[in-house]
């Protein structure tokens, strides 16, 4: 059985769609959800995925094994930020490296980094007037953003593109590519 962990910050839908790609799935199971926000949507919907939801703060994080402890309870075979916003602790890179995986909502290197999440990068990409954007799948380093690229997948935007409209078309690449990516990186395990 291949297990995986998901840390979310918001509503989790990603988290969401990636519970119920592998539900019918034996050989894979999403075993626990870990937000760092207590009132994070995600949560919720980790209830009704009927899933394990836990939530931390940054004293559980980055000062002691308590997080560490939960997926290592687990044992996971790949770590998923789906909308996670704060920078992964070295300790846990280590301990997991090459099995923590991100997904960005633009073509990095473009628009990734420190501050560079959701609306944010939307904004910055219908103002920069670029012609392309999309979604990067990569692994997790001590940086934000800057880990090897597993995975890209593109989307044009219209000349009255906004930051809305352009994140509905992120969504629906995510939705549609970032399970089976992970899907794909569970069988090289």
């Amino acid at each position: 059985m291949k297990r995986i962990v998901i840390f979310a910050s918001g509503s989790g839908t990603n988290a969401q769609r990636i519970a119920e790609y592998f539900e019918d799935q034996k050989e894979v199971e999403v075993a626990l959800i870990l937000s760092n926000k207590t009132t994070a949507k995600v949560l919720d919907r980790a209830t009704n995925l009927n899933i394990s939801g836990f939530s931390f703060n940054r004293t559980a994080f980055y000062k002691r094994d308590h997080v560490l402890n939960l997926i290592n309870s687990v044992k996971p075979d790949l770590i998923v930020l789906a909308g996670f916003l704060w920078l992964f602790p070295t300790s846990i890179i280590k301990l997991y490296e090459g099995k923590i995986i991100n997904i960005h909502p633009a073509l990095l290197p473009a628009y990734g980094g420190k501050g560079m999440y959701g609306t944010h990068v939307h904004n910055a990409v219908v103002a920069a007037k670029e012609i392309e954007s999309g979604i990067t799948i990569h692994y997790v380093t001590e940086n934000y953003d800057e880990g090897a690229i597993i995975f890209q997948a593109k989307t044009k935007l219209d000349s009255e593109e906004t930051a809305d409209s352009l994140a509905a078309k992120i969504h629906k690449l995510e939705y549609e590519h970032f399970p089976r990516v992970i899907s794909e990186l569970l069988e090289k395990q």
